[in-house]
């Protein structure tokens, strides 16, 4: 792993010689309950996540109240179909007088607190409440005067890929690094609600950290923890996932959030995979080497005396493997040896003539 590309976040390294950083995105799931939002952060903080992410907006600095045309949301596939934009992001968004409350609770239970702005006012606000880093959504990843912004604080950015073409990533990765950003994390993100793992498209993230020269990782809005288990076999250092106390609660984002049970096997599965990669290795590990004696080898089957043929009625391949290896069997048979020997021993070249 490129160790070069290894970033700290609040304490914490992110990179491929540690444990993958495990995001718990509250997102939307409070249901405008400011106890649900604290209750959130408890739950995300005993699942072993490492850190917890809200959104920083407002109604109007998103969108205008209007219900009609394109600010009318008529999609029937949509989770959101019938809601004006702004109504949905009345119930969606978190009351910037939560922040502080919902920022504390998650750093006295060892969780870092960060969050998503959406414009330059939400970045100033973020300051003012010290976050250790920014994320910046997929839908906004092509805005360069907020990537420039959120650079200039010079703390780290984590930027969901979505929907940008290879050349709308360049000009973003170019507009930060341009802007003050030295700390960059990539997260492959495919912007639909819930995705499916046939849209995923995973073998970008070794891709895209071979292209950007930085550290990589998956937002991920599959249901379950394999999409995030495999892409941390690929490389992925970050993997956020959207969470809620119960999806059957409802909310916004509830239909893809994972429950507190399956993100703690998310943080236990992803370690997993990340201690499996290891390295290239072939032949015995030191903890197989007391395993070599359970393969096959040449045994004297039945008592044999002195000037007798070894015969395939009287050596046979069998375990343990402390005799003659298996490929020996044609050149020991037929051969004379020269002392008894009694059955269940080893065979060995000194026993033979």
């Amino acid at each position: 792993m490129n160790s070069q590309t290894e970033i700290t976040i609040a304490g914490r390294t992110i990179g491929g010689s540690h444990p993958p950083f495990i995001i718990a995105e509250m997102s939307g799931n409070h249901n405008q309950s400011l106890d649900r939002a604290l209750e959130i952060v408890e739950a995300a903080a005993k699942t072993g996540a490492h850190a917890l992410k809200i959104q920083t907006y407002t109604p109007d600095t998103m969108t205008l109240d209007l219900d009609e045309r394109e600010f009318h949301i008529s999609d029937p596939k949509s989770l959101w179909k019938g809601n004006s934009l702004y109504k949905l992001y009345g119930e969606a968004y978190t009351p910037w007088e939560w922040h502080k409350p919902i920022f504390d609770r998650a750093r006295q239970l060892g969780i870092i607190p960060f969050s998503t702005p959406f414009d330059d006012t939400a970045v100033d606000f973020l300051e003012s409440l010290d976050v250790p880093c920014y994320k910046i959504a997929s839908f906004e990843n092509t805005d360069l005067p907020l990537i420039r912004r959120v650079a200039a604080t010079g703390k780290p950015m984590i930027i969901s890929t979505g929907m940008a073409s290879v050349a709308e990533l360049d000009e973003t990765v170019r507009t930060a690094r341009e802007a003050g950003c030295k700390d960059l994390i990539l997260l492959k993100c495919t912007s639909t609600y819930p995705a499916t793992a046939d849209n995923t498209n995973i073998l970008t993230i070794p891709h895209m950290r071979d292209l950007f020269g930085c550290e990589v990782g998956l937002s991920d809005h599959t249901m379950g923890v394999g999409v995030s288990v495999a892409s941390v076999a690929l490389g992925a250092t970050v993997i956020e996932k959207h969470f809620t106390l119960n999806r059957a609660d409802g909310g916004v984002d509830s239909a893809f959030s994972m429950e507190p049970d399956e993100m703690a096997q998310l943080v236990v599965e992803t370690e997993r995979a990340w201690q499996a990669m290891g390295k290239v290795s072939y032949g015995a590990t030191e903890a197989e080497k007391k395993s070599i004696v359970f393969r096959r080898s040449l045994y004297v089957v039945k008592d044999v005396k002195a000037g007798e043929i070894l015969t395939s009625e009287n050596v046979r391949a069998i375990r343990p493997g402390l005799g003659l290896p298996t490929k020996y069997l044609d050149v020991v048979l037929g051969k004379i040896v020269k002392q008894d020997i009694k059955q269940g021993t080893g065979l060995s070249w000194n026993l033979l003539q």
